[in-house]
Protein backbone atom coordinates (compact mmCIF):
# COMPACT_ATOMS: atom_id res chain seq x y z
CA UNK A 1 0.00 0.00 0.00
CA UNK A 2 1.25 3.16 -0.99
CA UNK A 3 1.56 6.19 1.25
CA UNK A 4 -0.88 8.31 -0.50
CA UNK A 5 -3.64 5.52 0.36
CA UNK A 6 -1.97 4.90 4.00
CA UNK A 7 -2.60 8.36 4.77
CA UNK A 8 -6.00 8.73 3.55
CA UNK A 9 -7.25 5.63 5.43
CA UNK A 10 -5.29 7.33 8.05
CA UNK A 11 -6.84 10.74 7.90
CA UNK A 12 -10.67 8.53 7.71
CA UNK A 13 -10.05 6.59 10.95
CA UNK A 14 -9.14 9.77 12.36
CA UNK A 15 -12.23 11.61 11.47
CA UNK A 16 -14.30 8.61 12.24
CA UNK A 17 -13.41 8.54 15.69
CA UNK A 18 -13.03 12.45 16.38
CA UNK A 19 -16.68 12.55 15.72
CA UNK A 20 -17.74 10.16 18.74
CA UNK A 21 -15.07 11.85 20.92
CA UNK A 22 -16.47 15.13 20.26
CA UNK A 23 -19.87 14.70 21.63
CA UNK A 24 -19.65 11.62 24.02
CA UNK A 25 -18.17 12.46 27.16
CA UNK A 26 -19.68 16.20 28.39
CA UNK A 27 -22.90 15.14 27.17
CA UNK A 28 -24.09 13.05 30.70
CA UNK A 29 -23.77 16.28 32.29
CA UNK A 30 -25.35 18.17 29.76
CA UNK A 31 -28.88 16.88 29.69
CA UNK A 32 -29.79 17.05 33.03
CA UNK A 33 -28.79 20.81 33.02
CA UNK A 34 -31.52 20.99 29.86
CA UNK A 35 -34.34 19.06 32.09
CA UNK A 36 -34.46 15.81 30.93
CA UNK A 37 -35.53 12.85 33.10
CA UNK A 38 -33.27 10.42 34.61
CA UNK A 39 -35.68 7.83 32.26
CA UNK A 40 -35.29 10.35 29.38
CA UNK A 41 -31.90 10.55 29.93
CA UNK A 42 -31.58 6.86 29.50
CA UNK A 43 -33.42 6.82 25.89
CA UNK A 44 -31.08 9.42 24.93
CA UNK A 45 -27.97 7.69 26.03
CA UNK A 46 -28.98 4.80 25.19
CA UNK A 47 -29.28 5.45 21.08
CA UNK A 48 -26.29 4.62 21.12
CA UNK A 49 -25.92 1.14 22.98
CA UNK A 50 -29.91 0.40 20.77
CA UNK A 51 -27.64 1.34 17.30
CA UNK A 52 -24.75 -0.86 18.37
CA UNK A 53 -27.13 -4.07 18.75
CA UNK A 54 -29.20 -3.44 15.91
CA UNK A 55 -25.82 -2.95 14.00
CA UNK A 56 -24.26 -6.45 14.61
CA UNK A 57 -27.51 -8.39 13.70
CA UNK A 58 -28.86 -6.76 11.11
CA UNK A 59 -27.92 -3.43 9.68
CA UNK A 60 -24.18 -3.86 9.56
CA UNK A 61 -24.31 -6.87 7.09
CA UNK A 62 -26.90 -5.41 5.36
CA UNK A 63 -24.43 -2.20 4.23
CA UNK A 64 -21.67 -4.84 3.68
CA UNK A 65 -23.56 -6.44 1.31
CA UNK A 66 -26.04 -4.18 -0.55
CA UNK A 67 -23.36 -0.79 -0.87
CA UNK A 68 -20.41 0.26 -2.14
CA UNK A 69 -18.78 0.93 1.48
CA UNK A 70 -17.38 4.69 0.73
CA UNK A 71 -20.60 5.61 -0.82
CA UNK A 72 -22.77 4.30 2.19
CA UNK A 73 -19.83 6.12 4.55
CA UNK A 74 -20.71 9.45 2.75
CA UNK A 75 -24.13 9.14 2.98
CA UNK A 76 -24.42 8.10 6.59
CA UNK A 77 -22.00 10.65 7.81
CA UNK A 78 -24.03 13.22 5.75
CA UNK A 79 -27.34 12.62 7.24
CA UNK A 80 -25.77 11.92 10.35
CA UNK A 81 -24.20 14.86 10.69
CA UNK A 82 -26.78 16.81 10.19
CA UNK A 83 -29.00 15.36 12.67
CA UNK A 84 -25.65 15.58 14.98
CA UNK A 85 -26.27 19.71 14.20
CA UNK A 86 -29.75 19.54 14.72
CA UNK A 87 -29.13 18.43 18.24
CA UNK A 88 -27.62 21.99 19.24
CA UNK A 89 -30.80 23.95 18.68
CA UNK A 90 -32.94 21.11 20.46
CA UNK A 91 -34.39 21.27 23.92
CA UNK A 92 -37.66 18.86 23.53
CA UNK A 93 -37.19 15.30 24.56
CA UNK A 94 -38.49 13.09 21.60
CA UNK A 95 -36.83 15.31 18.48
CA UNK A 96 -33.75 15.41 20.82
CA UNK A 97 -33.72 11.09 21.07
CA UNK A 98 -35.10 10.66 17.35
CA UNK A 99 -32.08 13.21 16.28
CA UNK A 100 -29.67 11.09 18.57
CA UNK A 101 -30.73 7.91 17.39
CA UNK A 102 -30.67 8.94 14.02
CA UNK A 103 -27.31 9.64 14.57
CA UNK A 104 -26.26 6.16 16.17
CA UNK A 105 -28.14 4.22 13.14
CA UNK A 106 -26.17 5.52 10.80
CA UNK A 107 -23.14 6.00 12.63
CA UNK A 108 -22.31 2.83 14.11
CA UNK A 109 -22.71 0.55 10.55
CA UNK A 110 -19.72 2.82 9.84
CA UNK A 111 -17.23 1.40 12.37
CA UNK A 112 -17.23 -1.53 10.70
CA UNK A 113 -17.15 -0.55 7.26
CA UNK A 114 -14.20 2.50 7.96
CA UNK A 115 -12.91 -1.51 8.88
CA UNK A 116 -13.85 -3.08 5.71
CA UNK A 117 -12.42 0.12 3.51
CA UNK A 118 -9.32 -0.14 5.10
CA UNK A 119 -8.83 -4.24 4.89
CA UNK A 120 -9.45 -3.96 1.39
CA UNK A 121 -7.19 -2.07 0.31
CA UNK A 122 -4.22 -3.68 2.53
CA UNK A 123 -1.66 -6.17 1.08
CA UNK A 124 -0.81 -7.32 4.42
CA UNK A 125 -3.20 -6.22 7.17
CA UNK A 126 -1.30 -7.94 9.81
CA UNK A 127 1.51 -5.34 9.45
CA UNK A 128 -0.39 -2.20 7.93
CA UNK A 129 -3.88 -1.84 10.27
CA UNK A 130 -2.33 -1.12 13.46
CA UNK A 131 -1.27 2.09 11.74
CA UNK A 132 -3.98 2.80 10.12
CA UNK A 133 -6.38 2.01 13.16
CA UNK A 134 -4.06 4.00 15.38
CA UNK A 135 -5.85 7.19 13.48
CA UNK A 136 -9.07 6.70 15.49
CA UNK A 137 -7.60 6.59 18.93
CA UNK A 138 -5.39 9.94 18.12
CA UNK A 139 -8.79 11.26 16.24
CA UNK A 140 -10.50 10.73 19.77
CA UNK A 141 -8.06 12.80 21.57
CA UNK A 142 -7.40 15.52 19.09
CA UNK A 143 -11.60 15.93 19.53
CA UNK A 144 -10.80 16.90 23.28
CA UNK A 145 -8.06 19.41 22.63
CA UNK A 146 -10.84 22.40 20.34
CA UNK A 147 -12.44 22.77 23.59
CA UNK A 148 -9.53 24.06 25.69
CA UNK A 149 -10.23 27.59 22.82
CA UNK A 150 -14.37 26.68 22.75
CA UNK A 151 -15.42 26.35 26.71
CA UNK A 152 -13.70 29.26 27.90
CA UNK A 153 -15.05 32.36 29.70
CA UNK A 154 -14.01 35.02 27.30
CA UNK A 155 -15.58 37.88 29.16
CA UNK A 156 -13.06 37.09 31.63
CA UNK A 157 -10.39 37.17 28.73
CA UNK A 158 -11.07 40.59 27.55
CA UNK A 159 -11.46 42.08 31.22
CA UNK A 160 -8.02 41.03 31.60
CA UNK A 161 -7.14 42.39 28.22
CA UNK A 162 -4.03 40.33 28.05
CA UNK A 163 -0.91 41.72 25.88
CA UNK A 164 0.94 39.53 23.79
CA UNK A 165 0.42 35.82 22.49
CA UNK A 166 2.12 33.87 25.31
CA UNK A 167 -0.10 36.49 27.64
CA UNK A 168 -2.97 36.11 25.76
CA UNK A 169 -3.13 31.95 25.52
CA UNK A 170 -1.76 32.15 29.31
CA UNK A 171 -5.32 33.57 30.48
CA UNK A 172 -7.67 31.70 27.65
CA UNK A 173 -6.04 28.30 28.84
CA UNK A 174 -6.89 29.59 32.99
CA UNK A 175 -10.36 30.67 32.37
CA UNK A 176 -12.85 27.81 31.28
CA UNK A 177 -16.30 27.41 31.85
CA UNK A 178 -17.71 26.11 34.74
CA UNK A 179 -21.47 25.94 36.38
CA UNK A 180 -24.32 26.54 34.07
CA UNK A 181 -22.40 28.37 31.82
CA UNK A 182 -20.55 25.49 30.83
CA UNK A 183 -23.27 23.72 30.51
CA UNK A 184 -25.05 25.71 27.89
CA UNK A 185 -21.63 25.88 26.07
CA UNK A 186 -21.55 22.07 25.83
CA UNK A 187 -23.71 22.71 22.74
CA UNK A 188 -20.93 23.25 20.77
CA UNK A 189 -19.69 19.50 21.37
CA UNK A 190 -22.49 18.80 19.08
CA UNK A 191 -21.69 21.49 16.50
CA UNK A 192 -18.02 20.00 16.05
CA UNK A 193 -19.20 16.67 15.82
CA UNK A 194 -21.37 17.70 13.24
CA UNK A 195 -18.75 19.56 11.45
CA UNK A 196 -16.19 16.92 11.22
CA UNK A 197 -19.30 13.98 10.17
CA UNK A 198 -20.30 16.32 7.20
CA UNK A 199 -16.12 16.62 6.39
CA UNK A 200 -15.94 13.05 6.31
CA UNK A 201 -18.75 12.52 4.22
CA UNK A 202 -17.21 14.76 1.73
CA UNK A 203 -13.66 13.15 2.30
CA UNK A 204 -15.48 9.58 1.66
CA UNK A 205 -15.53 10.08 -2.34
CA UNK A 206 -12.30 10.20 -2.43
CA UNK A 207 -11.58 6.81 -0.67
CA UNK A 208 -11.15 3.89 -3.41
CA UNK A 209 -13.93 2.01 -4.29
CA UNK A 210 -14.49 -0.59 -2.41
CA UNK A 211 -18.19 -2.89 -3.89
CA UNK A 212 -20.51 -4.87 -1.92
CA UNK A 213 -19.13 -8.18 -0.54
CA UNK A 214 -21.13 -10.76 -2.23
CA UNK A 215 -23.20 -13.48 -0.44
CA UNK A 216 -21.87 -17.13 -0.36
CA UNK A 217 -24.02 -19.52 -1.49
CA UNK A 218 -25.66 -21.76 0.80
CA UNK A 219 -24.26 -19.33 3.64
CA UNK A 220 -26.91 -18.55 6.82
CA UNK A 221 -25.18 -15.68 8.14
CA UNK A 222 -28.18 -13.79 9.00
CA UNK A 223 -28.60 -16.09 11.61
CA UNK A 224 -24.59 -15.69 13.21
CA UNK A 225 -26.36 -14.93 16.08
CA UNK A 226 -27.90 -17.21 16.74
CA UNK A 227 -24.92 -19.98 16.18
CA UNK A 228 -22.71 -17.24 18.28
CA UNK A 229 -24.82 -18.46 20.83
CA UNK A 230 -24.07 -21.72 21.03
CA UNK A 231 -20.65 -20.94 22.47
CA UNK A 232 -21.92 -19.93 25.70
CA UNK A 233 -22.15 -24.00 25.88
CA UNK A 234 -18.75 -23.72 27.37
CA UNK A 235 -18.42 -22.43 30.96
CA UNK A 236 -15.70 -20.68 30.43
CA UNK A 237 -16.84 -18.86 27.21
CA UNK A 238 -20.32 -18.61 29.62
CA UNK A 239 -18.09 -16.54 32.19
CA UNK A 240 -15.79 -14.54 30.41
CA UNK A 241 -19.58 -13.26 28.83
CA UNK A 242 -20.77 -12.13 31.75
CA UNK A 243 -17.26 -11.23 33.36
CA UNK A 244 -17.30 -8.65 30.07
CA UNK A 245 -21.09 -7.44 30.63
CA UNK A 246 -20.10 -6.00 34.66
CA UNK A 247 -16.92 -4.57 33.18
CA UNK A 248 -18.48 -2.93 30.02
CA UNK A 249 -21.08 -1.90 32.76
CA UNK A 250 -17.89 -0.30 34.92
CA UNK A 251 -16.28 1.11 31.32
CA UNK A 252 -19.71 2.97 30.75
CA UNK A 253 -19.80 4.34 34.23
CA UNK A 254 -16.79 6.34 33.43
CA UNK A 255 -18.18 8.24 30.67
CA UNK A 256 -21.74 8.59 33.09
CA UNK A 257 -20.37 10.45 36.10
CA UNK A 258 -16.54 11.58 34.96
CA UNK A 259 -17.29 14.61 33.63
CA UNK A 260 -19.75 16.03 35.38
CA UNK A 261 -17.36 15.16 38.65
CA UNK A 262 -14.31 16.20 36.97
CA UNK A 263 -16.03 19.64 36.61
CA UNK A 264 -18.34 20.05 40.25
CA UNK A 265 -16.43 22.49 42.57
CA UNK A 266 -14.78 21.05 45.40
CA UNK A 267 -17.25 22.54 48.24
CA UNK A 268 -19.88 19.90 46.14
CA UNK A 269 -17.50 16.58 46.11
CA UNK A 270 -15.90 17.14 42.99
CA UNK A 271 -12.18 18.23 41.35
CA UNK A 272 -12.95 21.90 40.66
CA UNK A 273 -11.19 21.43 36.79
CA UNK A 274 -12.36 24.46 34.49
CA UNK A 275 -14.45 23.26 31.70
CA UNK A 276 -11.89 23.33 28.94
CA UNK A 277 -9.87 21.31 30.81
CA UNK A 278 -12.52 18.50 31.55
CA UNK A 279 -12.06 16.60 27.89
CA UNK A 280 -8.52 16.99 27.62
CA UNK A 281 -8.13 15.52 31.31
CA UNK A 282 -10.37 12.57 29.72
CA UNK A 283 -8.13 11.82 26.71
CA UNK A 284 -5.23 11.08 29.01
CA UNK A 285 -6.56 7.73 29.11
CA UNK A 286 -6.09 7.40 25.29
CA UNK A 287 -2.81 8.23 25.11
CA UNK A 288 -2.10 5.58 27.86
CA UNK A 289 -4.44 3.50 25.34
CA UNK A 290 -2.00 3.69 22.50
CA UNK A 291 1.03 3.17 25.20
CA UNK A 292 -0.26 -0.02 26.71
CA UNK A 293 -0.66 -1.59 23.53
CA UNK A 294 2.69 -1.73 22.27
CA UNK A 295 3.40 -3.96 25.97
CA UNK A 296 0.16 -5.82 25.62
CA UNK A 297 2.38 -8.61 23.83
CA UNK A 298 4.85 -8.93 26.12
CA UNK A 299 2.16 -9.05 29.00
CA UNK A 300 -0.19 -11.49 27.79
CA UNK A 301 3.63 -13.96 27.23
CA UNK A 302 4.08 -12.92 30.50
CA UNK A 303 1.14 -12.87 32.62
CA UNK A 304 -1.56 -14.94 30.96
CA UNK A 305 -4.89 -14.37 29.51
CA UNK A 306 -6.75 -14.59 33.20
CA UNK A 307 -3.87 -12.31 34.77
CA UNK A 308 -3.74 -9.52 32.20
CA UNK A 309 -7.61 -9.43 32.18
CA UNK A 310 -7.72 -9.48 36.06
CA UNK A 311 -5.44 -6.20 35.98
CA UNK A 312 -7.25 -4.76 33.17
CA UNK A 313 -10.85 -5.31 35.79
CA UNK A 314 -9.11 -4.39 38.88
CA UNK A 315 -7.84 -0.90 36.96
CA UNK A 316 -10.94 0.13 37.17
CA UNK A 317 -11.65 -0.70 40.85
CA UNK A 318 -8.50 1.13 41.21
CA UNK A 319 -9.62 4.72 39.71
CA UNK A 320 -12.89 4.38 41.39
CA UNK A 321 -11.68 3.88 44.62
CA UNK A 322 -9.33 7.00 43.85
CA UNK A 323 -12.49 9.00 42.82
CA UNK A 324 -14.56 7.55 45.66
CA UNK A 325 -11.52 8.78 48.61
CA UNK A 326 -9.15 11.39 47.23
CA UNK A 327 -11.40 13.77 45.35
CA UNK A 328 -9.71 16.63 46.84
CA UNK A 329 -6.24 15.48 45.35
CA UNK A 330 -6.88 16.95 42.11
CA UNK A 331 -3.60 15.69 40.67
CA UNK A 332 -3.75 12.28 41.36
CA UNK A 333 -7.12 12.63 40.01
CA UNK A 334 -5.41 13.32 36.12
CA UNK A 335 -2.94 10.96 36.81
CA UNK A 336 -4.78 8.36 37.42
CA UNK A 337 -6.55 8.92 34.42
CA UNK A 338 -3.58 7.15 32.87
CA UNK A 339 -5.70 3.73 34.11
CA UNK A 340 -8.53 4.25 31.61
CA UNK A 341 -6.29 3.39 28.70
CA UNK A 342 -5.13 0.10 30.37
CA UNK A 343 -8.11 -0.99 31.57
CA UNK A 344 -9.14 -1.08 28.17
CA UNK A 345 -6.12 -2.52 26.59
CA UNK A 346 -5.57 -5.39 29.28
CA UNK A 347 -9.53 -6.64 29.26
CA UNK A 348 -11.49 -5.43 25.99
CA UNK A 349 -8.72 -6.13 23.78
CA UNK A 350 -6.97 -9.36 25.11
CA UNK A 351 -10.62 -10.37 25.38
CA UNK A 352 -10.43 -9.69 21.66
CA UNK A 353 -7.29 -10.97 20.94
CA UNK A 354 -8.26 -14.09 23.03
CA UNK A 355 -11.02 -14.92 21.37
CA UNK A 356 -8.87 -14.92 18.18
CA UNK A 357 -6.34 -17.08 19.45
CA UNK A 358 -8.70 -19.69 20.82
CA UNK A 359 -11.37 -20.75 18.94
CA UNK A 360 -11.07 -21.87 15.09
CA UNK A 361 -11.84 -20.12 12.35
CA UNK A 362 -15.69 -20.73 11.48
CA UNK A 363 -15.98 -19.88 15.20
CA UNK A 364 -14.54 -16.67 15.23
CA UNK A 365 -17.06 -13.80 13.68
CA UNK A 366 -19.61 -15.55 15.49
CA UNK A 367 -17.48 -15.00 18.97
CA UNK A 368 -16.44 -11.29 18.11
CA UNK A 369 -19.96 -10.40 17.36
CA UNK A 370 -21.20 -12.36 20.53
CA UNK A 371 -18.71 -10.44 23.18
CA UNK A 372 -19.26 -6.83 21.29
CA UNK A 373 -23.10 -7.40 22.02
CA UNK A 374 -21.72 -6.85 25.54
CA UNK A 375 -18.63 -4.47 25.41
CA UNK A 376 -21.10 -1.70 22.99
CA UNK A 377 -24.35 -3.07 23.42
CA UNK A 378 -25.78 -4.44 26.91
CA UNK A 379 -22.93 -3.20 28.88
CA UNK A 380 -24.00 0.39 28.04
CA UNK A 381 -27.59 -0.09 28.11
CA UNK A 382 -27.29 -0.94 31.48
CA UNK A 383 -25.20 1.48 32.72
CA UNK A 384 -26.99 4.17 30.55
CA UNK A 385 -30.53 3.31 32.35
CA UNK A 386 -28.76 2.72 35.77
CA UNK A 387 -26.37 5.72 36.30
CA UNK A 388 -28.69 8.83 35.60
CA UNK A 389 -31.48 7.13 37.93
CA UNK A 390 -28.58 6.64 40.67
CA UNK A 391 -27.00 10.30 40.06
CA UNK A 392 -30.48 12.02 40.89
CA UNK A 393 -31.86 9.15 43.26
CA UNK A 394 -33.37 10.39 46.77
CA UNK A 395 -33.32 7.78 49.72
CA UNK A 396 -34.25 8.44 53.40
CA UNK A 397 -32.40 9.02 56.11
CA UNK A 398 -31.86 5.39 56.97
CA UNK A 399 -30.38 4.39 53.68
CA UNK A 400 -27.27 5.45 52.30
CA UNK A 401 -27.59 8.37 50.19
CA UNK A 402 -25.87 7.89 46.54
CA UNK A 403 -26.37 11.14 45.64
CA UNK A 404 -22.98 12.32 46.43
CA UNK A 405 -19.83 11.25 44.02
CA UNK A 406 -18.63 9.12 47.00
CA UNK A 407 -21.48 6.73 46.93
CA UNK A 408 -21.42 6.97 43.44
CA UNK A 409 -18.37 5.55 42.84
CA UNK A 410 -18.69 2.74 45.17
CA UNK A 411 -20.71 0.88 42.83
CA UNK A 412 -18.58 0.93 39.74
CA UNK A 413 -15.72 0.28 42.46
CA UNK A 414 -16.89 -2.89 43.66
CA UNK A 415 -18.78 -4.14 40.63
CA UNK A 416 -14.96 -4.67 39.05
CA UNK A 417 -13.96 -6.12 41.92
CA UNK A 418 -17.04 -8.53 41.56
CA UNK A 419 -16.09 -9.55 38.21
CA UNK A 420 -12.31 -9.85 39.13
CA UNK A 421 -13.47 -12.77 41.88
CA UNK A 422 -15.34 -14.17 39.05
CA UNK A 423 -12.49 -14.59 36.97
CA UNK A 424 -10.30 -15.92 39.56
CA UNK A 425 -12.57 -18.58 40.58
CA UNK A 426 -14.21 -19.86 37.48
CA UNK A 427 -12.26 -18.46 34.60
CA UNK A 428 -10.46 -21.96 33.43
CA UNK A 429 -10.77 -22.27 29.71
CA UNK A 430 -9.46 -25.79 29.20
CA UNK A 431 -6.06 -26.57 27.86
CA UNK A 432 -6.76 -28.39 24.38
CA UNK A 433 -6.95 -27.85 20.81
CA UNK A 434 -8.62 -24.56 19.95
CA UNK A 435 -10.35 -26.37 16.97
CA UNK A 436 -11.58 -28.94 19.96
CA UNK A 437 -13.60 -25.47 20.44
CA UNK A 438 -16.97 -25.37 17.93
CA UNK A 439 -20.26 -23.74 17.39
CA UNK A 440 -22.21 -26.53 17.09
CA UNK A 441 -23.03 -29.88 19.44
CA UNK A 442 -20.74 -32.53 17.93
Amino acid sequence: MNTSLRLKLFVMMVLEFFIWGAWLPLIFSYLPSVGFSPGQQSWILNAFPIAAVVGMFFSNQFADRTFAAEKFLAFSHLIGGLAMLGLAFTRSFWPFFGLMLTHCLLYVPTISITNSIAFASMKDAKKEFGLVRMGGTIGWILAAWPFTFILVDWNKVHAANPQGLTNWLGVVLGNGLTGDALKAATVWTFIVAGAASLLLAGFSLTLPHTPPKKKNAGATESLAWLEAMKLLKHPFVLVLWVVTLVDSFVHNCYFNWTGSFLGAAKEAGGVGIPGNWIMPVMSVGQIAEILTMFILGATLKRLGWRTTMIFGILGHAARFAVYAFFPQHRELIILIQILHGICYAFFFATVYIFVDAYFPKDARTSAQGLFNVMILGIGALLANSICPWLSQAKFTDTVTKLTDFHGLFLVPMFSAIGAAVALVLFFHPPKMDPSAVKTTHP
